[in-house]
């Protein structure tokens, strides 16, 4: 028995004040239920993921008026959650531990006249141990990290700043067709060189948005997803990957991430090879995020994902359309669960103006930590075993 994607509830994402992470995290349940045609009683499985700015925990079941769960937890791989959530949930339906579940991730750092920089900065940060060594040498932030990770790339590999641009002005160019995509203005390689240095070598324009709001999926039997009220999304694969790189002398931190671990499990539990890959949409919190991501899914070459991601194949257009909706660099950014509903909307063959034709086979990412956690999804509108879903 197969699992599918049946419901997706999406609230308003971006500057969206007044609303707690556990009141946007209700509301798209609500959505996700009332998408698929379902009563919320109907439900009986709730997996949430854990944020960063007031995350609800298990309560949420009690928000809700769920009565009589068979599985209710909080997960937390940082960006990776949602893929392994998704997992969970297709396990818990295919042994019978459950029914129908709802994976919900919600989050609200920004607040009303303070920066985005700084949504996530409110409380200060006490470094001891290990990470008091990194700190003491400058390492305080994410942002400095994922730096170091791309300034690593560019030394082994001669990655340039303007191939990291080239995923930004890409998924700039699919946001422009994403009228819920926070930012639309048109955007260009030499936009992105002017952008202020965040760390160099990271531009403004390589980093991800900051956004209030939450999504919601829900995750039944595929049969029972085919009498439902849209059109199942079939989760054909899944795989997760934990490198447990440090910061240190040998280790490859900045040249791979777990999506070498992750990417051939799902892709193997699928009965597919890279190859019959036809959409990404992988977690971009940075733009070397996509371009590692690229490379260790074996898109292209290691070391070569700068050239590859230059060559115009991620846009409109090009060879392998990757995060058509704008994803976390120009969309918006709910952690994994933006790749995720970007996924299922494409699936169902309900992205409007940026609905790209071939839909049959799409591999979902989420990348979490410091490149530390990874997940893979398959999902396809067509079950396993179909025709149509193998061939780029």
């Amino acid at each position: 028995m197969g699992a599918a994607i049946a419901g997706l509830g999406m609230t308003e994402m971006g500057k969206v004040y007044g609303r707690s992470a556990r009141r946007l995290a209700a509301d798209a349940v609500r959505l996700a239920a009332a998408d698929a045609g379902l009563a919320l009683e109907e439900l009986d499985g709730l997996l949430i993921s854990h944020g960063m700015g007031g995350s609800p925990g298990i309560e949420l079941a009690d928000v809700l008026g769920l009565r009589d769960l068979r599985l209710l937890t909080v997960m937390n791989a940082f960006g990776a959650t949602a893929g392994a959530m998704i997992a969970s949930a297709a396990m818990a339906v295919q042994s019978g531990s459950a029914s129908a579940v709802a994976c919900v991730f919600a989050d609200a750092p920004l607040r009303p006249k303070v920066s985005a920089g700084a949504a996530y900065d409110s409380t200060p940060r006490e470094f001891r141990g290990y990470g008091g060594m990194t700190a003491a040498q400058g390492f305080r932030s994410v942002n400095a990290l994922y730096a170091l990770a791309a300034q690593r790339h560019m030394a082994e590999y001669g990655t340039t700043s303007e191939q990291l641009g080239a995923v930004a002005v890409s998924t700039r160019e699919w946001a422009r067709l994403n009228p819920i995509a926070q930012m639309r203005d048109p955007m260009t390689t030499a936009d992105h060189q002017a952008s202020r240095w965040v760390v160099e070598p990271l531009h403004l324009l390589d980093c991800c948005l900051v956004s209030n709001g939450a999504v919601a999926v829900i995750v039944t039997a595929a049969d029972r997803a085919a009498d439902l009220a849209q059109p199942a999304v079939h989760i054909l694969g899944w795989g997760q990957g934990h490198p447990g790189n440090r910061y240190e002398r040998g280790s490859d931190f900045g040249l791979t991430t777990g999506a070498t671990i992750s990417g051939p499990a799902a892709l193997k539990m699928a009965g597919m090879t890279v190859a019959d890959i036809q959409m990404c949409q992988l977690y971009d919190c940075y733009t070397i995020t996509t371009l590692l991501t690229l490379e260790d899914y074996g898109f292209c070459a290691k070391g070569e994902g700068g050239e590859f991601v230059a060559s115009g194949a991620l846009g409109p257009g090009g060879a392998l359309p990757t995060n058509t909706g704008g994803g976390q660099l120009s969309g918006y950014y709910m952690w994994g669960m933006t790749p995720v509903s970007e996924a299922i909307i494409q699936a169902r063959g309900q992205a409007g103006e940026r609905q790209v034709a071939r839909n049959e086979t799409i591999l979902v990412s989420g990348n979490g930590g410091i490149l530390d956690h990874h997940s893979t999804l398959i999902l396809s509108p067509a079950q396993a075993g179909s025709s149509t879903t193998t061939g780029r």
